[in-house]
């Protein structure tokens, strides 16, 4: 893996050819719901802090969180997936409405519910987390509809992603028919998995695992830690057993504080370190890696240059609270530091 190093003008050069692009996102969409306040003291009921409510607000999230990162730096996104008939689908379509992404792609299903995170913050920690949601596989029905929106639109696409949040709508009929889609049209194929879902993710462009989702996928026990992630050698092992056994053109493992790990088949794995400055927040920080790792793909950048460019996304995003998005901006000033 040659040239090693991003410039703030080859950022900007990248960026600026990803507007031109067109890039579509499929996968479990959500709408996360923030509840933020105060703790000032302890409930007498039970030892639980009493949250003092200030305000609320609703962004994207799961796979519209990835297409919201990819509108947020310019580059035009398509979504995607599977909502009810309810008022959380209503109002996660208004949100994606005025951030421009486009949401045609959306089929609505009286059988599911939107899925909804409530996330209750205090003094910018996370205190709690309800979920509500369905977890069933897509029936074949709404699959099928799902199939026909995708197959309209992508022979004008650069990229698919595919985001697995385990939430039943990338079910396997699925994933074998966008394959088989981009294969045949040369369209760059992304995914970030969830191994509890056991489905063949073989011969994919890429594929995001964090550290635990990899060594889940390559079913090895994770015994070892190592600040050099290059010689941790469960870590070397898993790698190499995920480029032979599921042959992505790529495999990005993200390492949290370590930064991430890029490993082609007869290459030697690159480290790239962690850029962040604090972390306040690492919720979305995935869906930001492969929003900004595909868009710099489908606009020219080498492997090498797309994961340095999504390690500088993801260090500005985790120093934000709540699921965040990079502007251009913000990416093309954190290589002048």
């Amino acid at each position: 893996m040659n040239g090693k190093t991003l410039s703030a003008s080859r950022a900007r050069q990248i960026l600026s050819a990803a507007q031109k692009t067109r890039v579509l996102v499929v996968g479990d969409v959500m709408l996360d719901q923030f509840i933020w306040g105060g703790v000032s003291r302890i409930s007498p009921e039970a030892p639980v802090p009493v949250v003092d409510f200030a305000r609320e607000s609703f962004m994207p999230g799961g796979a519209a969180n990835v297409a919201r990162n990819l509108v947020s730096l310019a580059t035009p996104a398509e979504l995607f997936g599977a909502i009810g008939n309810d008022d959380a689908a209503r109002k996660l379509l208004k949100l994606l409405s005025e951030q421009n992404i486009g949401c045609t792609g959306l089929v609505k299903s009286s059988a599911r519910h939107t899925s909804i995170k409530t996330r209750i913050v205090a003094h910018q920690q996370q205190v709690v987390r309800i979920d509500r949601e369905t977890r069933d596989g897509l029936d074949g029905k709404t699959t099928a509809r799902l199939l026909v929106e995708i197959k309209d639109k992508i022979p004008k696409a650069d990229a698919v992603i595919v985001g697995d949040y385990g939430k039943g709508v990338v079910t396997q009929p699925l994933l074998n028919e966008i394959r088989s889609l981009c294969r045949e049209r040369g369209v760059w194929l992304s995914l970030d998995p969830k191994p509890v879902h056991h489905l063949n993710l073989s011969n994919l462009s890429l594929i995001t695992p964090n550290r635990k989702e990899a060594f889940e996928l390559a079913a090895l026990p994770d015994e070892t830690r190592n600040a050099n992630p290059l010689v941790d050698k469960n870590l070397m092992l898993v790698a190499e057993r995920l480029l032979n056994e599921l042959r992505p053109a790529l495999l990005l493992i993200t390492l949290g504080e370590l930064g991430m790990l890029l490993c082609q088949r007869g290459q030697k794995p690159f480290h790239i370190p962690t850029v962040a400055q604090e972390v306040f927040d690492v919720s979305g920080a995935g869906d930001t890696v492969i929003a900004t790792f595909t868009l710099a793909i489908a606009a020219g950048a080498s492997p090498i240059e797309a994961a340095i460019l999504s390690n500088h996304a993801a260090g500005i995003v985790v120093g934000k609270v709540g699921t965040a998005t990079a502007t251009p901006e913000e990416l093309v000033k954190s290589f002048k530091k």
